[in-house]
């Protein structure tokens, strides 16, 4: 789309977003959650709403709501109530789904980003409410019967509903990227987009540059990646505005992303909230939220990544960039606190966990927190390399892959066992880069006529006859000193 006609509309962005809760029982019942299990393995008379079942609310569901409310800045509800929204699907055992409509546990708040040009920005929230899953319906390739998969109804969630504060595809992926940083700090949710376990809505309207009336909104789903989520936005703000270009109404329908073609479809027009017929459900009791109970759940509230973003760069004096990249998981900035208590330096720290480390935890398929390299053994490995005691290509190529293996060595050890120490004796280095400097006259020639980067070959001739063992700092004192002197 031209860029002329693009800057003629203001976009108007909004989020709905649910994040399934880790616990190990469903919201209203003792079933599992477990991801994974085969097909309605996970359901009992409650979850498939047989007559006569009541439902029994799982309290950690609340506690794990009350941590993202807090997170969020949003205000508890000290008094709550769980309403019936009916509607059919074929994955939705009781023909209504029990949700929170009049009275959210969380109202109001905010989530602030950083724009790409480094500001700050609040991101207001209109509630955050508990509700319970669906089924899954499984549409096999050639067949016409549609399965379905209950093990999924009852799961827990919350949703999480920002007002239409976003004015571009980028700032709704930094959101999303947010809170998805913020369930995991909180333990409260795996963040995992691929598996379903965070789902997000995008409701997109365009309306002109300088109006202050919102055009029709489209919610867009099926959206299982925060790159998805900046494409659909992206593609449905421009089909909308091709729309009114032409003279059409924009229809406030819902649409599927598609992410093959990048492009949306529609799905079917949007309900109206009196088509849901929203009742307060007789089966379960209002909550009552007391000053002790929301007390304590706050006080075991940890530190949140904007915290530990700002810890990292005021106290560790680590760069912006660092201190993004080691807190975007909880285990990863966890584990380069651990290994600066046994260094003195953090930026060498910050260095291998962003880069050794994390690819080893990638390749292992493990967390931080699993990982076999303990905080003390990678604490011990920088500060050999630090004191010049091994280089760092020694260190990383060979010492730190032993570490792997042999985690209950120590790092000063297996550097000994692997003859990796440098050599850092005057008189045993000397002979060498006097010998390299013998056997390339013409190279020494082109070194005093100007050629100063000669030196670098030099280094490697001298580290090559050493194996890697003479001290870079020495031997490029003694190469440049002989230099001069011949």
């Amino acid at each position: 789309m031209d860029a002329s006609i693009r800057e003629k509309y203001t976009a108007v962005i909004g989020l709905e977003v649910h994040a399934q809760l880790l616990t190990q029982s469903k919201i209203y019942s003792a079933d599992s959650t477990a991801f994974g299990s085969d097909p309605n393995t996970n359901v009992s008379v409650i979850t498939l709403a047989h007559p006569g079942t009541l439902p029994l609310l799982n309290k950690k569901v609340l506690e794990y709501a009350m941590r993202m409310g807090l997170a969020c800045n949003c205000t508890i509800s000290r008094f709550t109530i769980f309403d019936r929204k009916n509607y059919f699907y074929p994955d939705l055992p009781k023909g209504y789904q029990l949700t929170q409509d009049r009275i959210p546990l969380c109202i109001g708040g905010y989530i602030t980003i950083t724009t790409g040009d480094g500001r700050d920005r609040d991101i207001r929230l209109n509630r955050i409410h508990v509700e319970e899953d669906a089924g899954k319906s499984i549409h096999l390739p050639d067949e016409r019967d549609t399965l379905v998969d209950f093990n999924r109804a009852g799961v827990p969630l919350i949703e999480i509903v920002t007002e239409p504060d976003m004015r571009s595809s980028e700032e709704a992926y930094l959101l999303l990227a947010e809170i998805r940083k913020i369930v995991r700090y909180l333990g409260i949710c795996d963040g995992n987009m691929e598996e379903g376990s965070l789902r997000c809505d995008a409701n997109v309207s365009v309306m002109p540059k300088g109006s202050s009336t919102f055009g029709k909104k489209v919610e867009v789903k099926n959206m299982n990646s925060l790159r998805s989520v900046q494409r659909a936005i992206d593609h449905e703000i421009e089909r909308q505005i091709a729309l009114l270009e032409r003279g059409e109404e924009v229809v406030s329908e819902t649409r599927l992303f598609d992410a093959a073609t990048g492009r949306t479809s529609g799905m079917r027009t949007k309900e109206e909230l009196n088509d849901y017929r929203y009742f307060p459900d007789p089966d379960l009791s209002p909550v009552e939220i007391s000053d002790e109970w929301l007390d304590r759940v706050r006080s075991e509230m940890p530190a949140l990544p904007r915290q530990l973003f700002q810890r990292l760069v005021e106290h560790y004096k680590l760069p912006a960039y660092d201190a993004q990249v080691l807190t975007e998981s909880p285990d990863v900035v966890r584990y380069f606190e651990a290994v600066c208590n046994f260094v003195s330096n953090p930026k060498a720290a910050s260095n291998w966990v962003m880069g050794p480390v994390k690819s080893a935890l990638k390749d292992l398929g493990v967390s931080a927190d699993e990982f076999p390299v303990r905080p003390e053994l990678l604490g011990e490995l920088i500060s050999l390399v630090e004191e010049g005691k091994v280089s760092y290509t020694a260190a990383a190529q060979t010492l730190f892959v032993e570490l792997l293996k042999n985690p209950q060595q120590s790092a000063g050890d297996l550097a000994v066992k692997l003859n990796l120490l440098q050599e850092r004796d005057h008189s045993q280095i000397l002979p060498i880069v006097e010998e390299v400097l013998r056997e390339f006259p013409l190279k020494v020639e082109e070194f005093k006529k100007g050629k100063k980067g000669i030196i670098s070959m030099f280094m490697g001739e001298v580290m090559k006859r050493t194996k890697g063992r003479a001290d870079p700092r020495l031997a490029n004192e003694l190469i440049t000193k002989k230099l001069t002197e011949v």
